[in-house]
């Protein structure tokens, strides 16, 4: 897989941009990485001795945590126990030189040490102040922890994915990821209108309120033609034929999602024309209401083709339809590897391979940096902060940092 292709970063978006992140877990490390592979500067702040949760979770890259070393290059670790006063004191010092600040401690926990996003924004009305929360700054969930499934859980978003004997969660912690981008979308409009108007901002983003935005259409079907959307497993519950089909060696999915690519798909690539017109067929209203059948009667058909002469048959037809890949299947994936989107990135026990952020800019490429170990970069940022060698070992003495 390609390695990093030495470029100059200066003309990366965010260059000059410093964020402090005191961050946890999925949400926040999604928003603030985004921000690093568009080159800003960010600062993470950790529990001494045991750093970010995420770290944890498995070991399964040579050691290190899955989730830790996809949401963390590219930042600087500084290991700072946030509640002494000295390690306050640096968090503060670091706050006054940023940009962003962005945490998503437990409710309140920020402004019992001292960051809360009034007490900043008083000294620092340019700072930019992120707070992400489960459930939002308040209302009868406000106190509540809010891990991925438990929010999923809560919205609905359970209700409307599955199948039909059996509510499940998605396979990715989509609450913690919409509110990650939610997060990212807030920091750059902030920092916009901060150019134009020199004003910072407060941003509160909750993993329930991202999660309900995303569930509109069946928010929208329950509110005004009170219909629940059922769960279709791999289906559309508003569209068909749209799931996956048996072929003579496997299986095959095809999307159709209106009446002229119900032609095509009838005509053009399984040649029964007979079957465009058909009063329980027709249109797609019909053929939801005839779910059942018309996904038999459009299996019967993919059945006849393997599943790399049927591929070809809708690609050419322009029908829209994708393989059912596994994990294995996407590392072999052609689109990543005949596009080059691999890299090759650096961590504490040496290089991974990651895949480029989604961010394609046509003069320069995203940044790519390491992965940092637990406090990495502790005594260069706290000599950037003016602290000397002998202040620097006091502060590993009584444990404000390590």
């Amino acid at each position: 897989m390609d390695s990093d292709m030495g470029q100059s970063h200066s003309d990366l978006p965010l260059d000059g941009i410093t964020v402090v992140a005191l961050e946890q877990a999925v949400a926040a490390p999604l928003a603030s990485r985004h921000l690093a592979d568009m080159g800003a500067r960010v600062i993470k702040i950790e529990r001494v001795g045991e750093g970010d949760f995420a770290r944890h979770y498995d070991d399964a890259v040579r050691g290190q945590g899955s989730h830790f070393v996809w949401l963390n290059r590219s930042k600087e670790s500084i290991a700072v126990d946030v509640k002494s006063e000295s390690g306050r004191r640096v968090v503060l010092d670091l706050i006054a030189e940023a940009d962003v600040f962005l945490q998503n401690l437990a409710p309140d926990a920020a402004d019992r040490l001292g960051f809360g996003a009034d007490t900043l924004r008083a000294e620092f009305p340019r700072l930019i102040v992120i707070n992400m929360s489960g459930y939002g700054s308040a209302g009868p969930r406000r106190e509540r922890k809010a891990y991925d499934m438990l929010v999923q859980a809560e919205t609905g978003m359970i209700s409307v994915t599955g199948t039909p004997e059996t509510a499940t969660k998605t396979g990715v912690p989509v609450s913690d990821i919409a509110a990650g981008m939610y997060a990212l979308t807030s920091i750059l409009g902030a920092l916009f209108r901060r150019e134009r108007t020199g004003k910072g901002a407060t941003v509160d983003v909750s993993m329930f309120d991202a999660t309900v935005e995303w569930l509109g259409h069946p928010m929208y079907m329950k509110m005004y033609a009170d219909k629940q959307i059922p769960r279709v497993g791999l289906g559309h519950a508003a569209i068909v034929p749209y799931d996956s089909f048996p072929t003579s060696d496997g299986e095959i999915l095809i999307g159709v999602q209106n009446e002229r690519g119900w032609r095509t798909l009838m005509v053009d690539v399984f040649g029964r024309e007979d079957l465009v017109d058909h009063p329980r067929y027709a249109t797609n209203i019909v053929r939801v209401e005839n779910r059942a059948e018309v996904d038999e009667m459009v299996g019967s058909l993919s059945r006849l083709y393997s599943t790399a002469e049927l591929d070809k048959r809708l690609a050419a037809a322009g029908v829209p339809a994708a393989a059912s890949n596994d994990m294995g299947g996407l590392l072999k994936h052609p689109q990543l590897d005949e596009r080059s989107r691999w890299r090759s990135v650096g961590t504490e026990v040496g290089p991974i391979d990651a895949v480029l952020p989604p961010m394609t800019f046509s003069d320069v490429e995203m940044k790519m940096g390491d992965v940092p170990s637990l406090g990495q970069h502790t005594e260069s940022i706290l000599t950037e902060l003016g602290r000397t060698a002998d202040q620097i070992a006091d502060l590993h003495r009584d444990g404000s940092i390590g």
